[in-house]
């Protein structure tokens, strides 16, 4: 069984998409779950052009997202 984050699932997804265009092209859900390094590139890219955002809104949505130690984003209140 793998171990579940401490992070917020509902603020993870709320970060990717509210709204979308400030916070997930800037990739803050990213610096949020400590993956600073992939915050930066997103930051760089615009979010992949927005591709990258739209796939990690529907990992967080779904809860197969992990944060920077390996850990499932599963719970949806902090």
């Amino acid at each position: 069984m793998e171990e579940i984050s401490p992070k917020s699932r509902l603020i993870t997804t709320l970060l990717c998409i509210l709204p979308a265009w400030l916070f997930g092209i800037a990739g803050i859900h990213r610096f949020y779950l400590g993956k600073i390094g992939t915050g930066i590139l997103m930051l760089i890219t615009l979010g992949g052009l927005g591709i990258w955002t739209l796939i990690d809104l529907i990992m967080a949505a779904a809860g197969v997202m992990k944060d920077k130690e390996g850990k499932l984003i599963k719970n949806w209140q902090t």
